[in-house]
C-alpha cells in the first residue's frame, strides 16, 4: 500500500485543497508541476537534488536521508508559505 493511502488529514475532504496548495507553492519555487498530479513534483525535486528517485521500479536502495531531503524540500517550502500566509492574516486583523 502506498503511503499516501494511509495518510489522514485533520480536516476531512482537505486533500484536493492541499494538493492544489502544494502544486502552487512548488510551481512558484520554479518546479514544473502538473496541477492534476502535484505529488509528481517529488521527481523534479529529487532530480534537482541529485537523488536517484525513479518513477518505475524499485526505489528500495534510496536511503532515508535522501528521501528526507526530497520530502523536506517540499514540506518545508509548504510550511514556510503557510506561516507567511498566517502572519499576513494576523497583520490584516490588527489593522483598524
Amino acid at each position: 500500500m502506498a503511503r499516501r493511502n494511509r495518510r489522514k488529514h485533520v480536516v476531512p475532504g482537505s486533500e484536493q485543497g492541499l494538493a492544489a496548495f502544494k502544486a502552487e507553492v512548488m510551481r512558484r519555487q520554479g518546479y514544473a508541476v502538473d496541477p492534476s498530479r502535484p505529488d509528481d513534483v517529488k521527481y523534479e525535486v529529487a532530480k534537482s537534488l541529485g537523488v536517484p528517485l525513479t518513477r518505475e521500479g524499485d526505489n528500495g536502495n534510496l536511503t532515508t536521508e535522501a528521501a528526507g531531503h526530497i520530502g523536506g524540500q517540499i514540506g518545508g517550502t509548504m510550511v514556510r508559505e503557510m506561516i507567511r500566509l498566517a502572519q499576513e492574516q494576523l497583520v490584516k486583523q490588527r489593522q483598524p
